[in-house]
């Protein structure tokens, strides 16, 4: 590793791969991830990405997104994604991207709060079949070097001027690495929760880093639970059983097994419903039902392959029984507040993906749209890193990095940020 680049990126799932991608070969690229390449959430995205099918779906789609965001999005970004989905596809297409087909014609499922099938999907994998295609073909850029395990402790800036970031290797080294432009896709914060979807290194520390450099942070109170988690036990990260279950006909159940709910309501509302359901049964979890789906005549083993193997080894059957689902952390709506461009408040500093806030999801994310819109403001900001002029910068800030050495206390206090941060925003908001 070089002590300058002309690009960093912190985050190897699929905004910052994108990003990646889009930036042109002759700048000199560093990535790093807080663990090892599989380990982002854009691995763990099961239904699918959405796209406008044809020009007559524009107001649907834009209507959609609008009513389950609680119509706090900002519109220009719903637009800018929406018009950009296509051109995405057919990108994602080029570098192998698998989606289902029939007859060679791609195919659409729906989910829940979308008003008709727009959704892309390869089995229930599809987060997976993305990042590993897109992470194929950074590996393959001689401009771009890779490095796991490796985490950003704090960024370097002078005068709202964003110079680099202190990072810690595999080794506990603490570096810090200069850049003429910095990009932050850390994902979401789900590790701060004792229950989500998400991995547990991913604790939204970026987001602490930015507040205590004054960059400016935005709704990050907007957190969505994900209402249906296949129920453990077992402490840890759970199960997510994806909302293309329900979009192709899984039926909710209460404790006497009687349908108590619509299963394609947004998902907050959802959420709502299940846990007041959980209340009034005095249970842990309610019951899914996907035998509707195989009445239907789809074949479960097929369509969701990797949520029945899961099931099974969790002692369930799906094909002929419920299996007890809960609700759970899932996504980050909330982030660091950026433009257009994906620039934040500071120069030379951009967030893409979850870790970002463009205000595309508003207040509860639809589902399907994180994949396409971490891929869409990714390229954006790739693209407009090469449009600006070049600047010649030097690595004359000097870092003191003994007084991030004890990690324990430094990434206690960053959680403790994140969390004092969500409160003010939930309190602010309340009081609105």
């Amino acid at each position: 590793m070089e002590n300058r680049y002309d690009v960093i990126i912190v985050g190897t799932g699929v905004a910052g791969c994108f990003t990646a991608l889009h930036i042109e070969s002759d700048k000199k690229v560093l990535m790093i991830t807080k663990g090892e390449l599989e380990e982002s959430d854009s691995f763990l995205a099961q239904g699918g990405i959405c796209v406008l099918r044809d020009e007559n779906d524009f107001n649907d789609f834009f209507e959609d997104t609008l009513k389950a965001g609680h119509y706090k999005n900002k519109k220009e970004s719903v637009e800018v994604m929406i018009n950009s989905s296509r051109e995405i596809i057919n990108e994602l297409l080029d570098f192998g991207v698998d989606f289902a087909r029939k007859d060679n014609e791609l195919l659409y499922t729906r989910e829940g709060a979308h008003s008709k099938p727009r959704i892309l999907y390869h089995d229930d994998i599809t987060g997976q079949e993305i990042t590993e295609k897109l992470l194929q073909a950074v590996k393959k850029r001689d401009n771009i070097e890779i490095f796991t395990n490796t985490t950003m402790i704090d960024i370097i800036a002078e005068n709202n001027i964003c110079e680099g970031i202190v990072l810690k290797d595999e080794k506990g080294d603490v570096s810090p690495i200069y850049a003429n432009d910095v990009v932050l896709a850390t994902g979401g914060i789900g590790g701060i929760y004792e229950n989500s979807t998400n991995f547990p290194h991913l604790t939204g520390d970026s987001l602490a880093i930015a507040e205590k450099n004054n960059i400016k942070l935005k709704d990050i109170s907007y957190i969505q639970i994900h209402p249906t988690t296949l129920f453990s036990k077992e402490r840890g990260r759970r199960f997510l059983v994806s909302e293309s279950v329900r979009g192709e006909g899984a039926l909710l159940y209460d404790k006497e097994y009687k349908r108590f709910t619509d299963e394609l309501i947004p998902r907050d509302k959802l959420t709502e419903k299940i846990l007041a359901q959980m209340e009034k049964d005095k249970t842990d979890y309610v019951w899914l039902d996907m035998r509707p789906i195989i009445e239907k005549g789809i074949d479960i083993t097929k369509r969701f392959p990797n949520i029945v193997k899961r099931c099974v080894e969790e002692g369930y059957n799906p094909t002929k029984e419920c299996i007890p689902v809960v609700p759970a952390q899932h996504y980050f709506m909330g982030g660091i507040d950026v433009d257009m461009n994906s620039m934040t408040s500071m120069k030379n500093l951009y967030a893409v993906g979850e870790t970002s806030c463009n205000g595309v999801h508003g207040a509860n994310r639809l589902a399907s749209n994180s994949l396409l819109e971490s891929l869409v403001f990714g390229k954006i900001a790739g693209k407009h890193i090469c449009s600006k002029k070049s600047e010649n910068r030097n690595s004359d800030l000097k870092i003191d990095t003994e007084k991030y050495k004890n990690f324990k206390k430094l990434f206690s206090n960053y959680r403790d940020i994140v969390l004092d941060e969500i409160k003010k925003d939930r309190a602010l908001k309340e009081n609105i």
